[in-house]
């Protein structure tokens, strides 16, 4: 990794504060240390969301367990529709996909509970393996499942592998220059959509579920090379690496700026400090949560309803096609941070949900004539919750001071999945109530 210790478990104290006795490392100034990071961050945020999008994308899937027999672990692509529920124009499953949602998301929304309270105490490098480990864990899990139960443990596994690592690598991108804070934000989008768009892909060349999650094991291997292997050890940030109009917009909104101050450790932060920050996050933080809960209640409550009988894809292929389109998308704006950036994210999430409006009320009067409709609306979704986090952490890293960053990037993690938590909590009944009156 390029430190003097040979390997960087933690960012440890003499590595965050200057000393006078010790002569300093040269900064992160030259282009191969900057490439190494930015494609490292890329990578790391693209193994990182993997497992998570996998498992939303295989949601129908999973739950289509239920309705095989007792010796048949996986459904193969395609499923037929219930039998109870055939004459529904939904053709509903017995449990919403909000459920594969929960329980890929309830336990990231816990670790990002206690992350700002306590996490930072664990040196760095045990969170990143054990991140991987249960990556690892969730696609085995599910693969050799043959109940709902067993697969829905093995998403949890992926939700605390995603959520572990999210926390970490957007506290880590505080002892980086913030340009990594995109390439990080590229690499989640890259994620949803080649997480999706290969579970797609394979199951419709004919590969079942169990030997496509299988053959994505090796996305965790390498999450842990790409930390241990790629990215420098983190030295004294240069300003000269920063373009000119970056440094103009750097305002310290959040926190107080002194000469000295530089990324530091969380647990240096009193509580009233702690307090100070986070009330200056919530500008960000509840624009955030609000995007995240209306595509989030489209994605889990409502792409399962919007199913379509006059086209020749299946209603697990209708659903897997929402899921690539609307991570392509996010990949899309995610990646754009350097083209567009936008400051009143606040609009986002007015336009995110307008779209749950419009999509809730084809579900009940069913007025829109055709599949491709729905796609491009599903696109456009993605677009606008792939712009609200990029720019909610570009703008976090832009306004809060060097000592406050990295708790601040810990505590505006809670914002997605917060959302995303309350809107699968609400899509579970609509989906009953739903199914049961048609």
């Amino acid at each position: 990794m390029g430190s003097s210790e040979g390997s960087w478990g933690r960012l440890e104290d003499s590595e965050r504060e200057e000393t006078d006795s010790e002569p300093q490392a040269p900064p992160l100034g030259g282009q191969n240390a900057q490439w190494k990071n930015a494609v490292g961050f890329w990578i790391l945020g693209l193994c990182n969301n993997f497992s998570y999008v996998v498992m939303l994308s295989a949601a129908h899937d999973i739950l289509k367990q239920e309705q095989t027999s007792g010796n048949q672990s996986h459904v193969e692509p395609g499923p037929t529709p219930m039998p109870h529920n055939s004459s529904s124009r939904f053709d509903c499953n017995s449990i919403s996909t909000a459920a594969v949602l929960l329980a890929d998301i309830l336990p990231t929304l816990v670790i990002k509970l206690l992350a700002p309270l306590g996490l930072h105490l664990l040196p760095y490098s045990p969170r990143v393996l054990v991140s991987g480990v249960c990556s690892a864990g969730s696609f085995i899990l599910v693969a050799f499942s043959h109940s709902v139960g067993l697969s829905l443990c093995g998403v949890v596994l992926a939700s605390i592998s995603s959520g572990l690592g999210e926390v970490t690598f957007l506290s880590l991108t505080a002892f980086y220059p913030s340009a990594v804070i995109s390439w990080w934000s590229s690499g989640t989008g890259g994620a949803g959509l080649l997480g999706s768009l290969s579970y797609l892909g394979l199951t419709q060349a004919g590969l079942s579920p169990q030997h496509t999650l299988l053959s994505m094991l090796g996305v965790p291997i390498l999450l842990l090379a790409s930390y241990f292997l790629l990215l420098t050890s983190p030295e004294p940030q240069d300003p000269g690496v920063e373009d000119e109009a970056e440094t103009a917009a750097r305002q310290p909104l959040i926190g107080t700026e002194t000469p000295e101050s530089r990324p530091g450790p969380s647990l240096y932060l009193s509580l009233q400090e702690r307090w100070t920050v986070f009330k200056g996050l919530l500008r960000y933080i509840i624009p955030l949560v609000l995007v995240y809960f209306a595509e989030y209640f489209i994605n889990q409550g409502l792409f399962e309803l919007l199913y379509f009988r006059n086209t020749s894809l299946s209603h697990a292929q209708q659903y897997r096609w929402y899921q690539m389109l609307y991570q392509a998308g996010v990949f899309v704006s995610r990646s754009s941070l350097r083209c567009c950036r936008i400051r009143l994210t606040w609009v986002l999430a007015l336009l995110q949900c307008l779209n749950l409006a419009f999509l809730l009320a084809d579900v009940c009067l069913s007025f829109l004539p055709s599949i491709y409709l729905i796609f491009i609306i599903i696109l456009y979704e993605g677009f606008l919750g792939g712009a609200a986090y990029v720019n909610t952490f570009h703008n976090i890293a832009l306004e809060t001071s060097d000592k406050h960053r990295e708790f601040a990037m810990e505590a505006a993690c809670i914002s997605d999945t917060l959302g995303i938590s309350v809107s699968g909590i609400l899509a579970l009944p609509l989906h009953d109530f739903l199914c049961h009156l048609h």
